[in-house]
């Protein structure tokens, strides 16, 4: 890509010859160089001063003359000398400028009702593999029933510890601040009316019905559910799960059901451990503020706080826990072989399992709305 300028001595006109070849190969090395030094000399005087002397090039393609057609302002110079064919490299770009573009503004236009198709097909899409994976672990207990040595047992159990026992610390740690802030702010509205003994029922319906379930909740589903889906995307993009279905092996009953079933077990239990924590911390909160002694406490909260509560709390548990699972797989498994997939999917994951506990813990109020509450 070469170019030279002179002047015609009898009319004067200054004139551009262009010479070398103008094709893709050397506009990427020698595109800004060309381009830089043609816009200085046309900064002075526009494109339609000169005359363009296309005699000396050996060669042009849409890369070459793409560099010279945002030099003229997207439009050809009257005075272009060029063969035949150079010319209808220029004629194509002018035929793709001036093209009318009605269905990019129609498209437009229509943008979000496109999009709104999109977000339901989508939603029909993970309805529909969710319900195939529910059926595939329904499939899977009837074969662990009828074979028992197919028991994924050590699965069960190192999820178990993953998911319970290791994340024990920070449940207990969060419950024991829940408990203080409630029973605090309670306290404070309380003193006002002269009811400070209320405060025993608020922080038992609160917690044990309520608040530990939720609070678990949302602790297992951002810590264990998407360690679990990164688990199975990581699988994914190292094509361990499409190995394990060469040997035969389900992926369903060593992957998905060691979870589903490990983190309906261990649910209740941190529900029963965050709830108990919980109410510890709210206990020393209303003996620092209201002056309620321990064993007044510990006396009261069983008449204030029916154990139906209980039974709720911990019901909620195994059902949040079975949702977590059964989410974080079912993007885990959805995963595509890249790394922007698998950030996605584990993103999703979370937001989704904690959107959906909301959503079944609103049917469990209005399910049980009239169990374990004074009418």
């Amino acid at each position: 890509m070469h170019w030279l300028e002179s002047r015609n001595a009898q009319s004067g006109q200054r004139q551009i010859s262009l010479s070398g070849h103008w094709r893709l190969s050397n506009a990427r090395l020698e595109a800004a160089k060309v381009e830089f030094g043609l816009q200085e000399l046309l900064s002075s005087a526009g494109p339609e001063v000169f005359c363009w002397n296309f005699d000396r090039v050996e060669s042009l393609d849409s890369a070459g003359a793409l560099v010279l057609w945002r030099l003229w302002g997207r439009q050809r110079p009257m005075n272009l000398m060029a063969r035949p064919e150079h010319l209808r490299v220029f004629d194509r770009l002018a035929e793709a400028d001036a093209r009318p573009q009605p269905a990019v503004l129609e498209r437009h236009r229509w943008h979000r009702l496109e999009r709104l198709g999109d977000l339901a097909y989508d939603v029909y899409r993970h309805g529909c593999d969710m319900v195939a994976l529910i059926g595939q672990v329904a499939l899977d207990v009837l074969h662990v029933l009828c074979h028992p040595r197919d028991t994924p047992l050590r699965e069960i159990s190192a999820t178990l510890y993953k998911c319970g026992a290791r994340a024990m610390p920070v449940t207990a740690l969060v419950g024991f601040l829940i408990g203080i802030v409630l029973s605090y702010l309670s306290a404070l509205q309380l003193r006002q009316f002269g009811a400070d003994i209320f405060i025993i029922n608020i922080l038992g319906l609160g917690i044990v019905r309520e608040l530990g379930p939720i609070l678990v909740a949302t602790l297992v589903a951002g810590r264990s559910g998407s360690a679990m889906t990164a688990q199975l995307g990581v699988m994914r993009v190292t094509e361990e799960i499409d190995a394990l279905a060469t040997m035969g092996v389900s992926r369903s009953l060593r992957l998905v059901l060691p979870k589903v079933v490990a983190l309906g077990i261990a649910m209740p239990l941190l529900v029963l451990w965050a709830t108990t924590i919980a109410l510890v911390g709210g206990m020393i909160s209303a003996y620092a503020q209201l002056d309620i002694s321990f064993d007044y406490f510990i006396q009261t909260l069983p008449r204030a706080v029916p154990v139906a509560n209980l039974w709720i709390g911990l019901g909620k548990g195994m059902v949040f826990g079975l949702c977590i699972g059964l989410v974080a797989c079912h993007f885990g498994l959805r995963v595509r072989p890249n790394t922007e997939s698998l950030s996605a999917n584990t993103t999703a994951s979370v937001v989704t399992a904690i959107t959906l506990v909301i959503v079944i813990d609103a049917i469990f109020a209005i399910a049980t709305r009239r169990i374990g509450l004074p009418i």
